[in-house]
């Protein structure tokens, strides 16, 4: 009987690390209501000795009975037993819950679908939980399909599971642990106790062996791993982040939360937000030119066959607030560029956003708090603050290269961008590779391949936009790619990212928002403007957007095709337009003075050149260790510090009384002098800290006595201590014990002599890890496991009846 609640327990405990997961608690009643069935199941059988591969399938059963009663109830014969009708509701409830879970992003509402999968899933679960432990006898395996539980908001949210689902979910894990031990053991002969001796000595007349010795070691060990695992990884120092869901920023500077930065997945939470049913405001913009622009927050540069995620790169003393960002990689010199201001306000309701929206390329950032600059991809980020509510300024310098210049850019002369944003895994599926090449062939430049590839899915690939795909790994790339050509913008983005990578041009994946819409004076942003877009990289001009996802009533309605992807009549050699530099706007007037047009190209190379930052100088690896030495130190001293303030509160107690006694004294003696309590305490505790420790047995007078002699006090010592034993037995023994003086004088001569008796490391020990600190400490645990262990001696008894009665 015990093994199945156990299972059930620890199913349970494990279940409550899904809340993130859902907003509301229908799910929750739901899942408690069919672990509470399938234990009754276990304990049934248990108690009627059926087989125990009869078990499982008995639950199966009743998970079926128990979902139809909760979710089909209307449908079913006596709202219990299963009908056709009430199978078939089920199964479109069931098929509706997985489509509700494809189209939102945690927390998901709790729908009746919803609701029925999770409950589902918690059933089967719980179902072999207790397979494996009350059938199998196997119960560190059941860990398994705990785990398989747990990890699952653990892969979907972007942040970590809080540490109280943690701390339920290890501490059902071991209690199922636990409870297999005391099973196993029940069954031999009686067990050797490592308890204290206050655990009844009565136990050998028992049928069953005492195992509430071993299941106290076992409490503790459980509870010791668990505090650890909590505790531990605090105050470890942040390991290399992982490169799926991390963006490693290096060293470590500005303080707050570390060296590396926690985000969502992009490619995961796109699709989620798209498809929103509410399309809420997520930021508002104005630009000088008044004119839409995406607006990136990821770059994504690493597609390892199966999704695109970060590269673990980045400067975390590239602080923004300290001039222009870093030179866009690739532009040139002499590429024209439009200086664009633009002002962005984000939303309060957005959360968990360490990341800037931002137009491509930013020159200078104005925001409050402490953002920092990537120098290649220029995505802006902060370890400490977030975005959300934030108002902040944008100078950009937009590329606005002419044709003849895209169609004359070569090959790209950084060899870490060929490097880095021309791989391709090679599990790539041949007919992918063939298709790139066959899109591009009969191009004369790597310009006129992107083009024709983004042409290629906006319009003579026959590709509509559609939510309802699924995946973007190597197959399914394939899939969209030749056989189904539906998709939405992830699927879009990638695709022609990778083509273009095989066809040998530099490409990344871009995740942020479309230019949105215009409401008054301003753009605004919303949910479902959420997108992703491919940046191919052109030497001399550096990374541009294309769009090739379909736009219009069609597609992504706010995506936009950039003007330079669509190609334009080269201008004749008597064209006046003029050639302005990049330190100029599109609409800068030519005819100014040749040197102040000298000044204005020397100011914009020198921000291409050296106006990066000044770089912060990061906190010396000494200075890291002091601290955290210094941190170590004070863990270790707060027993000493306890034990001073507990001797500075006895001591002040020495000079004032209290009519109200509080403690086993007064039970024993009637009354008793708060004076003299806290110089008895404080003599015991100075005995332990000492290693003179006060026998059980001892009396007041023996111990004075004893001491006196043992370590040879002089005569003061030897008073002091005398006066001391001869008030406290006063207190205890005396009808009426009189007036009672502060003993102050005598315990500090009693103090000194028992210092002077002992080596110079034992009073070292004494003042740094106090035994009698770290023994009350010890005590305390003991309490609280002596607590557990009373609330789980509660039981309903039963009443023995004898025969003839």
């Amino acid at each position: 009987m015990r093994l199945p609640i156990a299972a059930g327990v620890a199913t349970m405990a494990t279940a409550l690390t899904l809340y993130p997961l859902f907003n509301g608690g229908a799910w929750l009643w739901g899942s408690l209501g069919a672990v509470l069935v399938l234990t009754a199941v276990g304990v049934v059988a248990g108690r009627l000795a059926l087989p125990g591969w009869s078990v499982p399938p008995a639950g199966l059963v009743a998970l079926f009975v128990y979902l139809t009663a909760t979710f089909a109830g209307a449908k079913a014969w006596a709202l219990v037993v299963p009908t056709k009708e009430s199978t078939l509701a089920l199964a479109r409830l069931l098929a509706t819950g997985y489509t509700d879970i494809q189209r939102f992003a945690a927390p998901v509402p709790v729908s009746p679908g919803i609701a029925l999968l999770t409950t589902g899933g918690v059933g089967v679960i719980a179902i072999l939980v207790d397979l494996l432990v009350a059938r199998f006898r196997r119960a560190a395996l059941a860990g398994l399909p705990l785990l398989a539980l747990f990890t699952v908001p653990a892969a979907v949210l972007p942040d970590p599971i809080s540490w109280p689902a943690f701390i339920l979910g290890a501490l059902g894990f071991t209690s199922l642990l636990i409870a297999d031990g005391r099973e196993r053991v029940g069954h031999w002969g009686r067990a050797v106790l490592v308890r204290r001796a206050k655990i009844a000595a009565t136990t050998a007349t028992r049928e069953t062996a005492d195992t509430r010795g071993l299941r106290l070691s076992g409490k503790r060990i459980g509870f010791t791993a668990i505090a650890l695992a909590v505790l531990v990884p605090a105050l470890l120092p942040t390991l290399e982040p992982n490169p799926l869901f991390g963006f490693g920023v290096g060293g470590v500077g500005g303080g707050g939360k570390g060296n590396s930065i926690s985000i969502p997945n992009p490619i995961a939470s796109l699709k989620g937000r798209l498809q929103l049913p509410e399309n809420e405001t997520v930021l508002t913009y104005t630009s000088s030119d008044d004119a839409p622009r995406y607006l990136r927050i990821y770059s994504l540069d690493s597609f390892d066959g199966e999704q695109w995620t970060m590269s673990p790169t980045g400067n975390p003393e590239n602080r923004v607030d300290r001039g222009r960002l870093p030179a866009p990689p690739g532009l040139a010199s002499g590429t024209e560029v439009a200086r664009i201001e633009t002002r962005i306000e984000i939303s309060d309701a957005v959360a968990n956003l360490n990341f800037l929206p931002l137009p491509y390329p930013p020159g200078t950032v104005r925001a409050d708090g402490d953002w920092r600059a990537d120098v290649s991809s220029l995505m802006v980020f902060s370890t400490t603050d977030e975005a959300a509510g934030l108002d902040y300024e944008v100078v950009s310098t937009e590329p606005k290269p002419t044709t003849r210049q895209l169609k004359d850019a070569g090959a790209a002369q950084d060899p870490v961008v060929e490097r880095r944003y021309l791989q391709v895994p090679g599990d790539v599926e041949p007919e992918v590779r063939a298709l790139a090449n066959r899109v591009v062939a009969g191009s004369a430049s790597p310009y006129e391949a992107a083009v024709k590839l983004q042409e290629f899915f906006t319009k003579t690939g026959d590709f509509v936009y559609s939510l309802e795909a699924q995946g973007h790994g190597n197959s399914a790339m394939a899939d969209f790619l030749l056989r189904s050509k539906a998709g939405y913008c992830e699927q879009f983005a990638s695709a022609m990212a990778v083509l273009a990578r095989i066809a040998g041009i530099p490409a990344r994946v871009a995740i942020g928002f479309t230019g949105g819409t215009k409401i008054d004076k301003s753009w605004q942003v919303r949910t479902h403007d959420s997108h992703a877009w491919p940046e191919l990289y052109f030497e001399g001009v550096g990374w541009l957007a294309f769009e090739p996802t379909p736009t219009g009533s069609l597609g992504q309605g706010t995506a936009r095709v950039p003007s330079y992807t669509v190609q334009q009549p080269e201008a004749g050699p008597e064209s006046t337009t003029p050639t302005t530099g990049p330190g100029q706007t599109s609409d800068t007037p030519s005819g100014g003075p040749t040197n102040a047009r000298g000044n204005r190209f020397n100011d914009r190379e020198e921000a291409l050149l050296g106006g990066s930052f000044t770089p912060e100088e990061s906190m010396p690896v000494g200075v890291r260790i002091a601290i955290g030495a210094g941190l170590l130190l004070l863990v270790l001293l707060i027993p000493a510090g306890v034990r001073l303030i507990t001797r500075n509160r006895r001591i002040r107690a020495l000079s004032w009384k209290v009519a109200q006694p509080s403690d086993e004294l007064t039970a024993r003696a009637g009354r008793r002098d708060v004076t003299v309590a806290a110089v008895w305490a404080e003599l015991d505790d100075v005995l332990c800290d000492y290693g003179m420790a006060r026998a059980p047995s001892e009396t007041p007078r023996s111990l004075a006595r004893r001491l006196a002699e043992q370590y040879e006090f002089d005569a003061d010592s030897a008073a002091a201590i005398a006066t001391i034993a001869s008030t406290v037995e006063r207190v205890l023994f005396a009808r009426d014990p009189g007036g009672v003086e502060p003993l102050r004088k005598e315990l500090r001569a009693v103090r000194r002599a028992l210092a002077a008796s002992v080596s110079r490391g034992r009073r070292l020990r004494a003042a740094l890890l106090p035994p009698s600190t770290l023994r009350r400490m010890r005590g305390m645990g003991e309490g609280l496991l002596d607590g557990f262990d009373r609330l789980e001696n509660i039981r309903l008894r039963r009443t023995a009846v004898r025969k003839g009665a």
